[in-house]
């Protein structure tokens, strides 16, 4: 098939790779000149494993090309997907003027007819929106999709190549069978295509996400209970996620979750049941408890050092809100650190992918970056790890120890053995332990 991708963001970049990976022609549009330079040169502008390896091997072989150029890329597209960005609103909802102004351009450059599919996390009644654009900007045949994405940011490929489910929202058969057809290669396996109306659709990706942001939110609740009554978390998740009802999958406590797609979504939820008149009190709820859990390491550090940390050196191990990605959307590490420079202390991190990203469009040089590990650490007053890269889970304690001012640490996501340190002299500050 011969597909168009408007948008080459995380979700457009991904999906018109693996697309074309399995044999489709694909067309990426987007109006960053200096960004679709980039791609051209088989360069991605975002760490994800694997990317960069399919991004070039395709453009080799030519099936994925990108341009600036609507007309280009549009030209005999079966299919196009809207994966433009849709950041939240005051109000928490998502904005879709991109979305709608992509469509615009989508219909003008349409040749025949096509399936348009909205790729981007967007509310309820989205479809309806985009639809009435393009019927203002063409005279032929469309239908819209809603075909909501579910990829796990540092296993995105993996995610997109074998979906666990493909969910299409679609109100023409004939749209149907042509998703089907394009996913197929997908699920050879026997995951399930499921079809649906498209506002089910739209609704499935908030939905989804608000679910797995309560999971992390109730463990974290848990956890801070657990530290007041000297119960271990770990062992709590242990014994409920052995009950085939729950399972274990985010039930780990930690410093909160971050990223593009939780907060966003959930706050998203949360305006969406407001404008329909519904106060949905517990993704609410997430949010507010997700908005303290990121202050957790920072009260922890005051109850040790005080509240006037000047002339006090931390080293931070961790800036991506999770390992395997340079994203730094929401992540706990700001909220950490921001509070750190406030009551006056300095800040050395180390993170192995998301430094240049902080530099560029986050803390800047108001904190130092560390080449290594260690290199944070020489001379901090105590350690604290935010992001669980593998990397830092087994380091030469020893060595950390001889490094910093005082042996403490805050292990902000549970990953090192409390008696451990303790055995080696370490004041060990976890989560709910």
């Amino acid at each position: 098939m011969r597909i168009a991708v408007v948008g080459t963001g995380y979700v457009g970049l991904v999906a018109g790779t693996c697309f074309a990976e399995s044999g489709n022609s694909v067309a990426c549009i987007d109006i960053d000149a200096e960004k679709v330079a980039t791609l051209r040169k088989g360069e991605s502008p975002i760490y994800e494993p694997g990317l960069k390896e399919l991004l070039q091997r395709n453009l080799r072989d030519g099936r994925l090309s990108f341009t600036t150029d609507y007309a280009e890329g549009m030209e005999g597209a079966e299919i196009a997907f809207i994966a433009v960005g849709t950041p939240p609103g005051e109000d928490g909802q998502a904005d879709i003027k991109y979305v709608l102004a992509a469509a615009e351009s989508i219909a003008k450059h349409m040749s025949g007819y096509t399936v348009i599919v909205d790729k981007s996390t967007v509310p309820v009644g989205t479809a309806a929106k985009v639809a009435k654009v393009i019927e203002e900007n063409t005279s032929h045949e469309f239908d819209v999709v809603s075909n909501p994405e579910f990829l796990k940011e540092g296993a995105a490929i993996d995610d997109f190549l074998k979906p666990n489910r493909v969910v299409i929202g679609a109100n023409s058969e004939r749209a149907s069978r042509i998703m089907e057809e394009l996913y197929g290669p997908f699920v050879r396996t026997g995951n399930p295509i499921i079809s649906m109306d498209v506002a089910s659709a739209e609704l499935t990706k908030y939905a989804a996400n608000a679910m797995l942001a309560t999971r992390i939110s109730f463990m974290n609740e848990v956890a801070n209970l657990c530290s007041l009554v000297g119960a271990n978390v770990n062992d709590v998740r242990r014994g409920i996620g052995s009950d085939e009802r729950i399972g274990s999958r985010f039930l780990f406590a930690g410093v909160g979750y971050g990223g593009s797609c939780f907060p966003k979504d959930v706050a998203a939820l949360a305006s969406t049941a407001d404008d329909h008149g519904y106060d949905f009190q517990i993704v609410k709820a997430v949010e507010s408890v997700n908005r303290e859990q990121k202050r957790v390491q920072f009260r922890q550090i005051v109850s040790v050092f005080g509240e006037d940390l000047s002339d006090r050196r931390f080293a931070v191990w961790g800036l991506a809100f999770k390992p395997n990605t340079d994203d730094m959307r929401e992540t706990p590490a700001i909220t950490v650190i921001e509070a750190l420079l406030e009551a006056g202390a300095s800040v050395v991190a180390h993170d192995p992918e998301a430094a240049d990203e902080s530099r560029r469009h986050y803390l800047g040089d108001r904190i130092e970056y560390a080449r290594g590990p260690m290199e944070a650490v020489e001379g901090a007053d105590a350690l604290v790890l935010v992001t669980e890269w593998n990397e830092f889970r087994r380091p030469d304690f020893g060595a950390i120890k001889a490094a910093l001012k005082e042996p403490v640490v805050f292990d902000g996501r549970n990953i090192w053995t409390r008696k451990t340190l303790e055995d080696l002299g370490f004041t060990y500050h976890g989560i709910g332990r």
